[in-house]
């Protein structure tokens, strides 16, 4: 059986798997699995590590889960998907860290995305920037349940995803000082149209998945001031810890739905 080309996967090997958490990191996955075996009382194995991909086996109620990683950015992140999708994945969630563009979000709460204003170029190779990047209704409603039962601070809404992480976020600590005009006063014209944040993969992400007939979320946990703020030790383990425990939490309302819909 032959593996597809990046993740270095089969389906024998991860088993039936429908569902799947994308953390950016690889780093992050094996702590995402972690949590999931302790959460749940199961096991996870790790299925392979390839450039920026790797992938971990856990179980979720007697259904087996993925958690893979997507690197940074939308051309990567629309590889992973897409690779798990050929694989039988049909619900995917990003489990990531964001800057905050409203006031009111602190660092380590989390933003459950609704929908992303698609500041990249890789979802328009999926569907024209007039198709909006929307979350499934059903991901998001396990996400605030899992949220809630972690009890983590959580904030719904849109998201803005961009494909850079210095000009399109407008930050001011870039190399560069030059800022391009179509991005000066961005945060500002973001935070008046009620935007939450700012990350670099769900615009990709729910783009594909929308127009694909899949299920897609996003979680991210917030460790900055977006376009501003330093990221910190502190704030980064919150942020994460945050999003993960509320991914992980949701899984069981996302595998009962699963198995009630079969």
């Amino acid at each position: 059986m032959a593996n597809v080309y990046h993740l270095d996967l089969n389906r024998k090997v991860v088993r039936g798997a429908r569902v799947a958490l994308l953390p950016g990191d690889p780093g992050r996955v094996e702590a995402i699995a972690g949590d999931i075996s302790r959460t749940f009382g199961s096991n996870s194995v790790k299925l392979a590590s390839k450039r920026e991909f790797t992938t971990f086996l856990s179980s979720v109620l007697g259904k087996s889960v993925l958690v893979t990683s997507t690197g940074i950015g939308g051309p990567s992140t629309s590889i992973a998907v897409d690779e798990l999708a050929q694989l039988g994945v049909t619900t995917f969630i990003r489990v990531g860290t964001a800057g905050a563009i409203q006031e009111h979000i602190k660092n380590g709460d989390c933003v459950i995305t609704t929908g992303s204003v698609r500041l990249d170029g890789a979802s328009t190779h999926y569907a024209p920037i007039e198709y909006p990047a929307v979350a499934d209704h059903g991901v998001v409603s396990a996400l605030i349940s899992g949220a809630r039962k972690a009890g983590v601070v959580f904030h719904a809404g849109v998201t803005a995803s961009s494909d850079t992480f210095y000009p399109g976020e407008e930050r001011t600590d870039a190399f560069r000082k030059y800022i391009l005009r179509r991005f000066r006063g961005a945060t500002r014209e973001l935070r008046a149209l009620h935007v939450l944040n700012y990350e670099m993969e769900s615009s990709t992400l729910l783009t594909m998945t929308a127009s694909m007939g899949l299920k897609g979320g996003c979680v991210t946990g917030v460790v900055n001031r977006g376009s501003v703020g330093r990221i910190t030790k502190e704030a980064l383990k919150k942020g994460e810890e945050n999003a993960i425990k509320t991914a992980v939490r949701a899984l069981e309302y996302i595998i009962m739905k699963e198995a009630s819909s079969t």
